[in-house]
């Protein structure tokens, strides 16, 4: 998928501008959806009409950037992990921090991908985001830190639970995430030998299940 755009040579204030744009369109595309007017999503970042154009001279333009971004952002959490010297922490800060990208996400991601499924090649990031978790899920395990029969595929059960969440605001759908997500990493952490049961076989889920991806659409 395309990175972010090059912003090296912006100035201050066109930098500035462009972040709060994209601040503002991400807030927006998740609460009203991808049909808000392109002049509301000006108003939100403070800026005007004209210069919302000049940096996205087109809805999709827009909105591919937001997803870029998010997308970068979930692949950056995986790097920041694996870099972490304690398994299990990086292990954990990936999950809480995801299923918080998710919740405030509210929808955004799955409406982005049917409304413009040839828009972006997400398939290399989607990838990469999965095997930096994998190395992840095998560091916990040799760690002793994370139950030997986790799946890879039980981080997708857990984000379609996640986002099964539904709440009046932003706010409670992170607290409800949060909970959540506390009570499964406790699920996870592996138990003295013997005390646990064993769990039903993981089902062959990649990240693409999430969306309804087709191993061959996703591969497009």
């Amino acid at each position: 998928m395309p990175r972010p755009a090059d912003t090296s040579g912006l100035r201050v204030d066109a930098l500035h501008n462009r972040n709060r744009i994209l601040e503002a369109a991400r807030e927006a595309f998740a609460t009203l959806g991808l049909g808000v007017p392109m002049a509301a999503i000006a108003r939100r970042a403070g800026v005007g009409v004209a210069t919302l154009y000049r940096r996205f001279p087109t809805r999709e333009s827009l909105i591919t950037e937001v997803f870029a971004d998010q997308m970068e952002a979930c692949v950056s959490v995986v790097d920041e992990a694996l870099a972490d010297p304690d398994p299990w922490h990086g292990f954990c800060t990936v999950i809480e921090k995801v299923c918080a990208m998710q919740a405030a996400d509210r929808g955004f991601t799955a409406a982005f991908l049917t409304a413009f499924p040839d828009a972006v090649d997400h398939e290399r990031e989607r990838v990469r985001a999965e095997r930096g978790f994998a190395e992840l899920t095998r560091r916990a395990k040799d760690a002793g830190r994370l139950r030997a029969d986790f799946e890879p595929a039980d981080l997708v059960l857990l984000l379609m639970a996640n986002s099964g969440i539904v709440a009046e605001s932003a706010e409670e759908a992170l607290m409800a995430s949060r909970r959540l997500v506390a009570y499964l990493l406790r699920s996870f952490q592996a138990d003295p030998p013997g005390r646990a049961d064993p769990l039903p076989p993981a089902p062959p889920f990649g990240l693409r299940h999430m969306y309804g991806l087709s191993p061959a659409r996703s591969a497009g």
